[in-house]
């Protein structure tokens, strides 16, 4: 699988421009000073490019699942078609009847992470093991980690839960540790167990969350190539300290290269910038 840290292209939906000017603003603004550049995508209906552009398994092979999501299912005039996205920037994709969102693919060289929404999404056609063979096969990875869908989060995505910070380990919201309601219900031992069994060691983010706040998911959907990581801010100064010291702490070789993009308003729709973005290894 190419990786986060391996890509060197990055797109975004035209609508975001329209849509967030201040946030495209800061973000391009940003990406000049790194030296880069962004590029769009055209025919889009929405912001969220991660969701419903396809999964790079390596130069040549791109995978076009069925973006069929649930919380959109009333929703149409304003969902994503990713072929017609596709058939514009001429890009040739491997399509699959398997039903997911891009925002639910965490990938290492060898393994993908998703939350086990995706075994309801595909109840109809697959048995939870034929649904995993086809996973390994179509992503070319030993082992699909099934990890509990936090249902804080209603999109049921694994991009604001944990992200990898190399083959072997990964980074954890930090507030599960804190959360009560998530060692009285399992989920925190569902969620530590598959990654153990899997082989995977595990940090938690060590920041102080604001309590007031329904935007926590954001500190860990932060935008990574190979160049340079963004992380999402809100605005509370000591959180975006204690956020960058972190990430500089399990990334050292970005040092230097993190920076910062206010997305308030766009986290207040349920994302932040893995979500907006789609990158790519040319």
């Amino acid at each position: 699988m190419i990786t986060d840290k391996e890509t060197n292209t990055i797109y975004f939906s035209e609508k975001l421009k329209e849509q967030f000017p201040e946030v495209a603003t800061e973000i391009y603004s940003t990406l000049d000073q790194l030296g880069t550049a962004c590029r769009f995508l055209p025919c889009t209906k929405d912001i969220w490019a991660r969701d419903y552009m396809p999964i790079q398994v390596n130069e040549h092979k791109f995978i076009q699942y069925t973006f069929r999501p649930d919380y959109l299912q009333q929703f149409e005039d304003i969902k994503s078609d990713p072929e017609s996205i596709c058939n514009d920037i001429k890009l040739k994709t491997v399509k699959s009847d398997i039903v997911l969102d891009g925002g639910n693919v965490i990938k290492s060289d060898n393994c993908v992470i998703m939350t086990d929404k995706i075994i309801l999404e595909n109840i109809q056609k697959y048995s939870k093991e034929q649904l995993l063979t086809q996973l390994k096969d179509l992503f070319e990875v030993e082992k699909i980690v099934l990890i509990p869908w936090d249902r804080g989060e209603r999109y049921g995505h694994a991009d604001g839960m944990v992200r990898f910070i190399d083959n072997e380990t990964v980074l954890l919201q930090g507030y599960y540790k804190t959360r009560k309601e998530l060692f009285e219900d399992g989920f925190l031992k569902y969620l530590l167990g598959a990654l153990k069994d899997n082989h995977l060691k595990y940090e938690f983010l060590n920041i102080d969350y604001p309590e007031k706040i329904n935007a926590k998911f954001a500190y860990l959907n932060y935008l990574q190539t190979k160049d340079f990581i963004l992380l999402p801010s809100l605005g509370i100064e000591k959180d975006d300290e204690d956020l960058q010291q972190e990430i500089e702490k399990y990334f050292p070789t970005y040092k230097g290269r993190i920076r910062k993009i206010k997305m308030n308003s766009i986290i207040a729709r349920g994302g932040a910038l893995n979500c907006i973005s789609w990158t790519t290894r040319e």
